[in-house]
């Protein structure tokens, strides 16, 4: 500083010159790098190691107009916001782009890879695909930068560790690895061989947290056997409320468990058929105390607000009972006839919501089928779920095959309309099969010529641009054109609803173009005179 306010004629500057260079140059060039070091916000040290090559990825590259298409898709990912007129909703088919683009085994493009991390890290939904897309040198980008450490830890998955013929390797990771690679550790050993999962578990389950033991017991659920029996009867003990609750829910899909036979004892005496008034029916009679062995059990003692005591403490114990020995205790009846079977004292809506909840936890598609019924009865909408109910319907729906679950679905639509469908239609496999895009195009229909506003379907609207076949696009062009509004319309639907079916058909074009970008170019034709396989010159 002195000697730029001095003049280096007057003062030497205390810098490096090189061979030939006069002091005014060399002061210059100090004070440059003493600027870019201050804008850097770095101290001067000594050069780090480089890091090593990114590794190679063999799979083959997005084509040209998929690439650019991925460029816009993560450029909008952000969102305008407000009304988007007819405009397609890029930033919800991002999504459905990254799992089409890995189903064809594509790599991401290095230079997109920083935006498609970004994307993954600010949308947790993301993850699972964009991660697959971006392959290896994903990961290894992900080591540089602290805000992408995200994806090191990974979905869960076996890739990266040692679940083959390292035991050393796998103790040392689970005792000193962070929780979440301890976590997606355990589900990988436990998906390539369950009982050394377990084994592993057992090892600290005793000195982990109450929150740590929920979480590694929840590893145990995919590939859960009479194996885990014995630890799961010991977990009933836990000092954790919670353990012991998912410990309870485990045993209850080991149908030959003690404990499942043990609640199927308690809710039989509970409930069973009474001929006594004439006509066969199920009668119930709920417990009339919590006692220590059904709370060790996993029941839990105190209801919700709102709930009474008895109905509470039913509930679990049905919940809990293996399915199959209703038949027994219903004199061989099958599960419709079960369900048909009227039930006193206004206990139906209670038990049939603890058959529902056991049917998603045993995925029993024979009960689901009995407590769903016909989709298109006249009364079905309240019964599927009366008042004062809690089933899930769309747990119940997701147990059934895909393509039997878009039938009732469809069915109830064209049924019932599509106030109550809306949850329904998220556990449906994308795309729609044509019967469902149909009845859920047809219902928006009637909708628009009731003079309904558009708004309050734009949930449906929404899943309809995401999960329609992009190739019903040409027959709903004549769902754009704006209607006369019929009387008692409200003021202006008709031009709303335009603007709405104008985006659906917009967004499932779009859709189609972009699938039509990923669909690699035909292989070319082998020249004339080329050799083939056989080693025989082709003519």
């Amino acid at each position: 500083m002195s000697a730029a306010l001095l003049g280096t004629g007057r003062r030497t500057p205390p810098v490096a010159m090189r061979s030939g260079q006069g002091g005014a140059a060399a002061l210059l060039d100090a004070a440059a790098v003493s600027t870019v070091r201050r804008r850097a916000a770095l101290r001067p040290a000594p050069a780090g190691e480089r890091p090593a090559p990114a590794p190679a990825d063999p799979r083959p590259p997005l084509p040209p107009a998929a690439r650019r298409r991925l460029s816009l898709l993560l450029a909008d990912r952000g969102g305008a916001g407000g009304s988007r007129g007819t405009a397609p909703d890029l930033t919800e088919l991002l999504p459905q782009w990254l799992a089409a683009a890995d189903g064809y085994g594509y790599r991401a493009p290095e230079a997109l890879l920083p935006e498609l991390l970004d994307a993954a890290r600010a949308r947790t939904d993301l993850r699972p695909a964009a991660l697959a897309l971006a392959g290896p040198r994903a990961l290894w980008l992900a080591r540089l930068n602290d805000e992408w450490k995200f994806a090191l830890r990974g979905t869960g998955g076996p890739a990266g560790f040692p679940v083959g013929d390292d035991p050393e390797g796998i103790r040392q990771q689970w005792e000193e690895g962070l929780f979440a690679e301890r976590v997606a550790l355990l589900t990988a050993l436990r998906r390539h061989d369950p009982p050394a999962g377990l084994a592993l578990l057992a090892t600290t389950w005793s000195t982990e947290r109450a929150e740590d033991r929920l979480m590694f017991l929840d590893s145990l659920r995919e590939d859960l056997s009479a194996a885990d029996e014995p630890f799961l009867e010991r977990a009933l003990s836990d000092r954790s409320r919670n353990v012991r609750a998912t410990a309870a829910e485990f045993l209850s899909t080991l149908p030959g468990s003690a404990f499942a036979a043990r609640m199927a004892e308690r809710a039989h005496s509970c409930i069973g058929l009474d001929r006594t008034s004439g006509t066969t029916r199920i009668a119930v009679e709920a417990p009339h105390e919590c006692d220590a062995a059904m709370q060790r059990d996993g029941v839990a003692p105190k209801p919700p607000s709102g709930r009474g005591e008895r109905s509470w403490w039913l509930g679990q114990l049905v919940e809990a009972t293996p399915l199959d020995s209703w038949r027994e205790r219903f004199a061989g009846r099958e599960p419709a006839a079960i369900v048909d079977l009227p039930v006193a004292d206004d206990w139906r809506t209670e038990l049939h919501d603890a058959w529902c909840r056991a049917a998603v936890r045993q995925q029993s598609a024979d009960w689901v089928r009995a407590l769903l019924g016909a989709p298109g009865a006249p009364s079905q909408a309240a019964e599927v779920s009366p008042a004062g109910s809690s089933r899930d319907l769309t747990k119940l729906l997701a147990v059934l095959p895909g393509d039997e679950r878009a039938r009732w679905v469809a069915e109830f639509i064209a049924a019932h309309g599509l106030s109550d469908a809306f949850r329904m239609l998220g556990v449906c496999a994308v795309p729609w099969a044509e019967p469902l895009g149909r009845a859920v195009v047809d219902a928006l229909d009637i909708a628009r010529d009731a003079g309904s506003y558009p708004w309050s379907f734009s949930g449906v609207m929404g899943l309809a641009e995401r999960c329609l076949d992009p190739a019903a696009a040409d027959r709903l062009d004549m769902l754009t054109a704006v209607t006369d509004e019929p009387e008692g319309a409200s003021p202006g639907a008709g031009g709303y609803w335009s603007e709405a079916f104008q985006r659906l058909v917009g967004t499932l074009r779009l859709r189609a173009t972009m699938r039509a970008e990923l669909t690699p170019p035909p292989a070319a034709p082998a020249p004339a005179g080329e050799t083939g396989e056989t080693g025989r010159r082709t003519p």
